[in-house]
């Protein structure tokens, strides 16, 4: 049985500074990702074009809805196998060609670090890697590879 779900966000652009899209550099990258709920997202442009270095680009939101995604469904399969982690954080790299036209991913690394209960559940929470990839929406969604680079420690 399928559920679908939908998701609304909006946009908004912010950097008009005066004469609007003129020229390519008569504007600024400037907008905000909001959604019912949570508070919005400062986002820009990656720095290399024209962009804000403080705030969230597109590349990034990406990898981190990877990342994200990838932390919750790893948290319930290991809920649902009986392994307790205790900490989990994951160093994400994201590879982009860019291309006359555009550009594209080609891959991401996730490489999360994790901390679980028992020296017993060590062997298991490598493994489940594997069985939240496969649960991950956002990785089942992207046309590039995802790898994974875990390590997992007792504490």
């Amino acid at each position: 049985m399928s559920h679908l779900h939908t998701y609304a966000t909006t946009v908004t652009w912010t950097g008009n500074l005066g004469t609007g899209t003129s020229g390519y550099r008569a504007y600024d990258r400037a907008h905000e990702l909001t959604a019912d709920g949570p508070a919005p997202i400062a986002g820009s442009s990656d720095p290399a074009f024209r962009g804000d270095p403080a705030r969230w680009n597109p590349e990034q939101l990406l990898l981190g809805a990877l990342s994200q995604c990838h932390l919750l469904s790893y948290l319930h399969v290991c809920a649902v196998a009986g392994v307790v982690v205790t900490a989990y954080a994951d160093h994400a790299t994201g590879i982009m060609t860019q291309t006359a036209t555009g550009g594209h991913f080609t891959e991401a690394t996730l490489r999360p670090h994790v901390t679980v209960a028992s020296p017993d559940m060590v062997e298991a929470a490598v493994r489940l890697h594997e069985d939240a990839q496969k649960a991950c929406f956002i990785a089942s969604s992207v046309n590039f590879p995802v790898h994974h680079e875990p390590t997992v420690e007792v504490g």
